[in-house]
C-alpha cells in the first residue's frame, strides 16, 4: 500500500477507563482487521503454574456469560472470520479479519470472548490435553530443545524469559478453572488493552464502535510489565541435549543484549543484519551454509523487549559437522566483534532494512502488528515516518561498538540438541 507523505498516521483515543485505541482507515480492499492486546503475558505467569497465560489464551474463546463455544464458532464462520488468540512474554493477543460490513458485530463478539470467557471445565480439560501432546512434541523436536535450552541458559530462574511459554506436563497439572479465571480478572482489563482497528472504515466510526464495546468495562489497573535484569555471564556456557535417532543437530547460540528503549536498539538491528539476518544468511549463511556446504539453515535473529532480549544464532547440521560449524560461529562472531563490519555491508543492511519497510505495511494485519508494537513501546504514532531515517542515521562506528560489546565467543551460551556425543562445558 501507498502510505503518502503522511505516513500511517493513525487516529488515537484513550477511553475514560484506560483502554487505548488506535485507527487507521485503508480502503484498498472492504476488510477490516481487529488486534487487541492485553498486557497479559508468559512473564506474568505465577512460578508454580508455568503455561498459564498460554492455556488461558487457549480456553478463552471456548465460551462466553452469553455465547457458547459452538455459538461463536458458528457466529464467526457465518462471516468467514478466523479468531486468533495467542500469547507472548508480555502480551495475551486477539485478532481477526472481516468485511467492513461486519465491523461493528464482529467487533462485539470479540469483546465478549476477551471481557467475559467462563472457562468451561470440559474445554479446559480438552485444551489442557492439546498443549500436552504440544509439550510432548516439542520434547521431541531438536529445534525446539535447543531453543528452549538456550533461553534456560540465558535467563536462568526465576527470570521469566527462561521459562517455557507452554509450560511443563507438571505445571500444565496444576491450572484449573479457578487459576484461569484468577488470570484474567488480575490481567486482562481495559487498562491493558490497546486495540487496533485497520482497515475500510472510518476511524470516527471505529472509535464510536470501540467505545461502545468495551467503554464500560471496568476492571484492576494494569500493573507494570518490567522484569529483572538479565546477568551478564562472564563464561562460555554450553549444554548437550542427547537426542537418538534424529536426523539433524540443531545449536543455538546466543547472548542477552538490550531493552527494547536503549539507545543502541538500531545499531544492533543493522549488527545483526550483517552477521546473520540480510540475504541467505549474512556473514553466517554466506560462510556456513552457502561456502562450506555444512549447514542445513544458519541464521541469527535479534529480539529487544521490556527486558534484556537476545541475540540468537541458530544452525541445523548433521552430527558429523557439529564441531566444525560451531567453530565458524565462533568465528564469525569474533570477526564480526573485532574486524568488525564494512561500510559495504552496513550500506546494504541499510537498504535491506527500510527496503523491507513497504512489504511489512501492505497488508491491514501489518499495519496492525506495527501500529500495535509502536504502541505498546511507547515509539509514538510517528515511528514509521522516522524508522528509515533512524536506521539511516546509525554509523558504522556505532554498529562495530555494539558488535565489541555483546559478540564475544566467550561468553556465548550454546546448547546443542540431537544425535551428537560431547561434554557439556566443553568448547
Amino acid at each position: 500500500m501507498s502510505l503518502g507523505a503522511g505516513g500511517l498516521s493513525p487516529d488515537r483515543h484513550v477511553l475514560p477507563n484506560g483502554a487505548v485505541v488506535l485507527a487507521r482507515q485503508n480502503r484498498l480492499t472492504p476488510a477490516v482487521t481487529i488486534l487487541a492486546g492485553f498486557r497479559a503475558g508468559s512473564a506474568r505467569d505465577p512460578d508454580d503454574q508455568i503455561g498459564l497465560a498460554h492455556l488461558c489464551a487457549r480456553v478463552l474463546d471456548r465460551g462466553t456469560a452469553s455465547r457458547s463455544a459452538d455459538q461463536i464458532a458458528d457466529q464467526l464462520d457465518g462471516r468467514g472470520v478466523a479468531l486468533s488468540v495467542s500469547v507472548t512474554r508480555h502480551l495475551l493477543s486477539l485478532s481477526c479479519t472481516c468485511l467492513a460490513e461486519d465491523f461493528e458485530r464482529v467487533l462485539d463478539l470479540l469483546g465478549d470472548v476477551a471481557m467475559h470467557p467462563v472457562f468451561p471445565d470440559d474445554e479446559i480439560v480438552t485444551k489442557r490435553g492439546e498443549v500436552a501432546t504440544a509439550i510432548r512434541q516439542d520434547e521431541d523436536s531438536p529445534a525446539v530443545m535447543a531453543i528452549e535450552g538456550l533461553f534456560a541458559l540465558l535467563y536462568p530462574a526465576p527470570h521469566p524469559y527462561g521459562r517455557r511459554t507452554r509450560g511443563t506436563l507438571e505445571s500444565l497439572g496444576r491450572i484449573d478453572r479457578q487459576a484461569l479465571a484468577a488470570f484474567h480478572a488480575a490481567h486482562v482489563g481495559p487498562s491493558s488493552l490497546s486495540l487496533v482497528i485497520v482497515g475500510d472504515v472510518e476511524p470516527p466510526r471505529a472509535l464510536d464502535a470501540a467505545g461502545a464495546v468495551f467503554g464500560s468495562w471496568s476492571g484492576p489497573a494494569a500493573g507494570a510489565d518490567g522484569v529483572p535484569a538479565a546477568a551478564q555471564p562472564a563464561s562460555r556456557r554450553r549444554t548437550i541435549v542427547p537426542m537418538k535417532g534424529k536426523s539433524q543437530v540443531d545449536i543455538a547460540y546466543g547472548f542477552t543484549t538490550i531493552r527494547r528503549d536503549d539507545p543502541a536498539y538500531h545499531p544492533l538491528v543493522l549488527m545483526n543484519n550483517v552477521l546473520g539476518q540480510y540475504a541467505l544468511g549474512g556473514r553466517l549463511g554466506t560462510s556456513i551454509r552457502e561456502e562450506q556446504g555444512m549447514a542445513y539453515y544458519a541464521f541469527s535473529a535479534f529480539e529487544a523487549n521490556v527486558g534484556e532480549g537476545p541475540l540468537v544464532i541458530r544452525a541445523g547440521v548433521n552430527a558429523a559437522n557439529v564441531d566444525r560449524a560451531l567453530a565458524s560461529i565462533d568465528r564469525e562472531v569474533a570477526g564480526l566483534s573485532g574486524g568488525g563490519a564494512t561500510d559495504r555491508e552496513i550500506e546494504d543492511s541499510k537498504l535491506y532494512l527500510v527496503g523491507s519497510m513497504p512489504r511489512t505495511l501492505e497488508t491491514n494485519s501489518g499495519i496492525a502488528g506495527f501500529l500495535q508494537n509502536a504502541e505498546f513501546f511507547g515509539l509514538g504514532l510517528d515511528y514509521d515516518l522516522r524508522l528509515p531515517d533512524l536506521i539511516n542515521a546509525v554509523t558504522r562506528d556505532e554498529v562495530n561498538q555494539v558488535a565489541r560489546r555483546f559478540l564475544h565467543p566467550d561468553r556465548a551460551a550454546v546448547v546443542i540438541a540431537g544425535p551428537y556425543e560431547g561434554q557439556e562445558g566443553g568448547a
